[in-house]
């Protein structure tokens, strides 16, 4: 089956690659209008998955991600359109330089074929996900979870009807539609089918594809988020910062996991305090239990992904103590630190190596539609092709193109 997908989608994207950036715009733009009208469905669909959902009793955080309703509806189908306003990167020409032989060597944006999504819980995933395949011009696999099979189907019905309407093969965007897992392994097999996998989902299936693809993968593990609050940090905006990056929504990878303090800071008890209040269950340290009523941390907290209402404190000396902390325990996607002091927060930008630092911000603006890029494919942590938020320039790849005028190697 999946093999079968691989070469149909392989012959949708050459088509794709042929299309003009205005013809790819045209099926976004089709498509949000049969995301739209195809609300009442989606709705219906959706209430028979969350009903599913809970009877299997799975969390309050997991059932929020897989909810839709009105508002989620035509967040998503604007999402899409965002997409479609987004400057095409497909043809771009990175640079270009002449040699002393006269040839031409230019380096320019191509999309990278057929790349396959696994993905969990949010349907919003599936229009996502398409929508930034095809506008940079790629075709895509999509494989949902099975808590959410009937709103995947019901989404995926209407953005390809979308696209017929535009005259673009509805093959370009296909889902897997069992929930037979033997379909994922096959994904992550398909070298030289399917160009690219992106897991979107939690630790278990990530760890998985990880471990288990022949084909290249985009993904983060793990969502280890910190804030640290520096001494000169504003009181007021370190309070406000903090809360919203771990309550504001508890069960996204960009959300606070431990909030690191400088032992300097005037007013520690009032943050932990703070979250508290706001509803947040906080594990501290011995400094922390010191100044709160917490539960005491344990080696494990430092290195857990609550996607909830808990977090973990420690009160640490100075940046130095802040750094060596996130060094041992961040998992590379968001840290953040809270400072006036201009120099201290360079410094906490310039070596923190994670594929999103902040100054004065909340972690929960690790999110691709918050930096400008429309809707994102994932956040991917790794060193190589792309980090941070993935939109339409990290689903495209380059090659090398030649111009000469007869020139031969000696």
């Amino acid at each position: 089956m999946i093999a079968g997908m691989a070469a149909e989608a392989r012959r949708a994207a050459l088509q794709l690659a042929r299309l003009s950036t205005e013809q790819r715009r045209a099926g976004l733009l089709r498509a949000e209008e049969a995301l739209r009208g195809a609300r009442d469905a989606i709705l219906a669909a959706n209430a028979a998955d969350v009903a599913r959902a809970e009877a299997a009793g799975l969390s309050a955080a997991m059932i929020d991600r897989l909810r839709m309703d009105e508002a989620r509806i035509a967040g998503m189908a604007a999402g899409v359109a965002t997409v479609a306003t987004l400057a095409d990167p497909v043809g771009q020409v990175i640079d270009t330089a002449v040699r002393p032989n006269g040839l031409e060597l230019s380096r320019i944006r191509v999309p990278i074929g057929v790349i396959g999504i696994i993905y969990e819980s949010r349907p919003n995933v599936t229009a996502d996900a398409a929508a930034l395949c095809v506008m940079a011009g790629n075709a895509a696999i999509l494989r949902g979870g099975s808590e959410a099979t009937q709103s995947n189907a019901a989404i995926h019905r209407a953005f390809c009807e979308g696209l017929s309407r535009a005259g673009i093969p509805t093959t370009a965007v296909q889902l897997v539609e069992t929930t037979d897992r033997a379909a994922v392994g096959a994904m992550l097999a398909a070298h030289g089918a399917i160009d690219l996998v992106v897991p979107r989902g939690g630790k278990g299936l990530v760890a998985r594809v990880q471990a288990e693809a022949r084909v290249p993968v985009l993904a983060h593990l793990d969502g280890i988020n910190h804030i640290f609050v520096h001494a000169s940090a504003d009181k007021d905006m370190a309070t406000r910062i903090v809360v919203n990056a771990k309550m504001r929504r508890t069960g996204v990878c960009g959300a606070m996991e431990t909030l690191l303090i400088d032992a300097a800071y005037p007013d520690p008890a009032a943050l932990v305090q703070a979250l508290a209040e706001a509803g947040c269950a906080v594990r501290g340290d011995a400094r922390v239990c010191a100044i709160a009523a917490v539960t005491p941390a344990d080696e494990a907290d430092w290195d857990t992904e609550y996607l909830d209402a808990i977090c973990s404190a420690a009160i640490v000396d100075g940046l130095d103590g802040a750094l060596a902390h996130i060094g041992r325990h961040s998992s590379g996607h968001t840290d953040a630190i809270v400072a006036a002091d201009e120099a201290i927060a360079n410094r906490f930008l310039a070596e923190v190596d994670s594929a999103i630092v902040l100054w004065n911000a909340s972690t929960q603006f690790a999110d691709g539609g918050e930096f400008g890029l429309g809707a994102e494919i994932g956040i991917a942590t790794g060193r190589l092709h792309a980090r941070g938020p993935v939109a339409l320039e990290g689903l495209t790849t380059y090659k090398w193109v030649g111009r000469g005028a007869g020139q031969v190697r000696s």
